[in-house]
């Protein structure tokens, strides 16, 4: 999909999370299919067949970058790393910042939570990047309470991943048109990938604007 993402003043004014393009996430959506030789490469943690489906989103649950191509199997943090929204970030061709959550290592484009944050600063940064980070699960909600096609697509994972980004696509129609939200059960966040270590470059970014903005 088209990455349409640029600074977000919404995180900055409301929340206090400054230089935010997105947040970043995945879902699983389940899938049941023949799936041939590579069917194990689709069994999740949960021992259910699905692709995992990386998204960013903004403040008003946009979507703002997709890739949808992936067996549930595959870690979180292996999708982003591979993905082309991390290449063109480390590529420099975005002037912002994405939250994540501590499945991902932290990154100078990509900050998560202190793992044991202290009280003070720390704990406050904690607080601003949850709260902004909390868009991306509202926005796995709305899309699949939107589409019910996604809580199980009975087809291969190719035709699979071309109905996610179509469902994006229809989603993001949805909201600019500022169409009524569906009525949602509780998306409960998908099980974090073990953690990964944080990249010193990003921990001295989280530090740095930990030290400007929460002190």
């Amino acid at each position: 999909m088209l990455m349409i993402l640029n600074v977000d003043y919404y995180f900055n004014i409301m929340v206090g999370f400054p230089r935010v393009i997105g947040a970043l996430d995945c879902t699983h959506v389940a899938i049941s299919t023949a799936l041939g030789e590579h069917e194990a490469d689709y069994v999740n943690r949960k021992s259910f067949h699905s692709l995992n489906v990386q998204m960013t989103c903004d403040h008003e649950c946009m979507i703002t970058s997709l890739d949808a191509k992936w067996p549930g199997s595959v870690h979180d943090s292996r999708i982003f790393r591979e993905s082309v929204l991390c290449q063109r970030f480390e590529e420099g061709l975005f002037d912002g910042l994405l939250v994540g959550d501590r499945g991902y290592a932290c990154q100078r484009f990509l900050l998560t939570p202190y793992p044991d944050p202290q009280p003070g600063p720390q704990n406050r940064f904690n607080v601003a990047l949850s709260k902004t980070r909390v868009k991306i699960e509202m926005t796995f909600g709305i899309l699949k309470a939107r589409f019910n096609c996604l809580r199980r697509l009975r087809v291969s994972p190719e035709r699979a991943s071309q109905i996610v980004a179509a469902c994006a696509i229809l989603h993001n129609i949805a909201t600019i048109r500022k169409e009524r939200l569906p009525p949602q059960n509780q998306h409960l966040p998908d099980e974090i990938d073990p953690i990964t270590l944080d990249h010193p470059a990003g921990a001295a970014v989280r530090d740095a604007i930990t030290i400007q903005y929460f002190t």
